[in-house]
C-alpha cells in the first residue's frame, strides 16, 4: 500500500480526500462537503436562479456534497428574515428544485439544512411579524425571559415541520436531509441547560434533554425512505457563548449523541471553531473524532479549515487561506472522521476544493468580509 505520508502534498491531498463517500443512498465523489452559511439572497423565502447558480459554482470546482444555508421548516416562528430561503410553499419547492438540478448536473450531491431559530428569533420579524419566540423555557441561552415556552402542541407542530419538510427534500430530489441541532437555536435549545429548565421530559439531565431533538430524528425517519439519510449537526459552543459545553467529559457526551444516533442519525457533523483542537484531555481528537468514536457513526468535521485563524475574525477580513493542510490530512488519513466542510473559504474560492486536490494552494484566493454581501 502507497506510505500517503512521503508524497508530496498534492498526491496526499488527493488521495486523502478524493476517495467517495456513501451513506445509504448518498454518494459524494470525494470527502469535501460545503458548510451551511446563510447568505439571505432570497427575497420572499425563494432561492431564485442566482442561489442555484451559487451553489453550482461550489459543486463544479470540486465539492463532493453541499450543505444548503438553513432554510425554514413550517412554523410560524421557525424564522427571522424574509430574506432567509424557507423550505415549505411551492413557490420555495420550485427554486429548490432549480438548486438540486443545477447542483447534480455538475456532480454534486446536496442535502438542505432544516432550521428552526427557536428564541433567536427578533420580535416582529417577518415574514410572520406576529408570531412569538419560542423556545423549551421562555428563556434565552443565558436565562434572561426571551419568548415564551412552548406547549406540546407546539412541540408536536414542531416535530411535523420538520418531518414535513425531510419528505419535500426526498420528493423534490435531495440525496439527504441535515438537521440542525447546534449554535443555540431551537434544536440546541432543547439540550442546553442554560435555556431549557423544563420540569416534563423534556428536560432535566442531558438525556432527558435530548428528548426533543430524538423525536425530531424520528420522525423524519419515519417520512423519507430507507435510502435517504439523514444528518444532525452539532456543536459545543453557541453563537456568543463559545465556551459553552453540553458534555464536559466523554461520558456526557456519549450520554447526548447515543440517543441520537438511536433515533436514527446516519452521520453527525460536529461544529468546532477550529477543527484541530482536542475536544477532551488526554486525547487529540476534536469533537468529530469523540463522536464518531463514541457512536461508531460517520461524522463531518468543521471549524475554519482554509483559513488561518478562527472563524470570527475571518469575518471580519482577518482571515486568509492556509496553504498547508497537513493536519487536516492526517487526521482524516487515521479516519478521525469521514468529511470535512469547508465555509468561508469557499465563498472566497468556488474553485477551493479542486485547487486543494491538486495543489495548486497559491492560487486560492483569500477570504474578505465584502464578498458576504453579493453571491460569487
Amino acid at each position: 500500500m502507497t506510505d500517503v505520508n512521503a508524497l508530496p502534498g498534492t498526491h496526499r491531498a488527493a488521495e486523502a480526500l478524493s476517495r467517495p463517500f456513501t451513506v445509504r443512498g448518498l454518494t459524494s465523489r470525494n470527502r469535501i462537503a460545503m458548510a451551511p452559511m446563510t447568505r439571505a439572497f432570497s427575497p420572499d423565502g425563494v432561492p431564485g436562479q442566482d442561489v442555484a447558480d451559487y451553489y453550482a459554482r461550489r459543486a463544479a470546482g470540486g465539492v463532493g456534497l453541499i450543505i444548503t444555508e438553513g432554510t425554514y421548516v413550517d412554523h410560524p416562528s421557525a424564522g427571522t428574515s424574509d430574506q432567509v430561503p424557507r423550505f415549505h410553499g411551492e413557490d420555495a419547492f420550485a427554486g429548490w428544485a432549480r438548486v438540486v438540478d443545477a447542483v447534480h448536473r455538475e456532480g454534486g450531491a446536496i442535502v438542505p439544512q432544516l432550521w428552526h431559530v427557536g428564541v433567536t428569533r427578533t420580535e416582529g420579524a417577518p415574514p410572520f411579524t406576529d408570531a412569538e419566540p419560542v423556545g423549551p423555557s421562555g428563556i434565552d441561552l443565558t436565562g434572561e425571559p426571551k419568548g415564551r415556552a412552548m406547549t406540546q402542541q407546539d412541540l408536536d407542530d414542531v416535530i411535523a415541520a420538520f418531518a414535513d419538510a425531510a419528505a419535500a427534500a426526498e420528493r423534490l430530489g435531495f440525496d439527504g436531509a441535515e438537521l440542525h441541532g447546534a449554535h443555540g437555536y431551537l434544536i440546541d435549545q432543547f439540550l442546553w441547560s442554560g435555556s431549557n429548565r423544563r420540569a416534563d421530559a423534556y428536560g432535566g439531565d442531558l438525556v432527558a434533554r435530548t428528548r426533543f431533538a430524538a423525536e425530531i430524528v424520528a420522525a423524519c425517519r419515519a417520512a423519507v425512505s430507507d435510502s435517504f439519510p439523514l444528518i444532525f449537526r452539532m456543536s459545543q459552543w453557541k453563537s456568543d457563548a463559545y465556551d459553552a459545553k453540553l458534555a464536559e467529559t466523554p461520558e456526557e457526551l456519549d450520554a447526548l449523541v447515543t440517543p441520537l444516533a438511536e433515533a436514527g442519525v446516519d452521520v453527525f457533523h460536529a461544529s468546532t471553531r477550529r477543527y484541530w483542537l482536542p475536544e477532551f484531555e488526554g486525547s487529540d481528537l476534536n469533537l468529530a473524532g469523540w463522536v464518531k468514536k463514541i457512536s461508531g457513526l460517520p461524522t463531518i468535521t468543521v471549524g475554519s479549515v482554509g483559513l488561518d485563524g478562527e472563524f470570527f475574525n475571518a469575518f471580519q477580513g482577518k482571515g486568509s487561506p492556509v496553504t498547508g493542510i497537513e493536519q487536516l490530512l492526517d487526521r482524516i488519513e487515521r479516519d478521525e472522521f469521514d468529511m470535512v466542510a469547508v465555509g468561508r473559504a469557499l465563498i472566497a474560492d468556488p474553485e477551493w476544493a479542486a485547487k486543494t486536490l491538486v495543489g495548486r494552494t497559491e492560487d486560492i484566493a483569500s477570504f474578505d468580509a465584502e464578498m458576504l454581501k453579493s453571491l460569487r
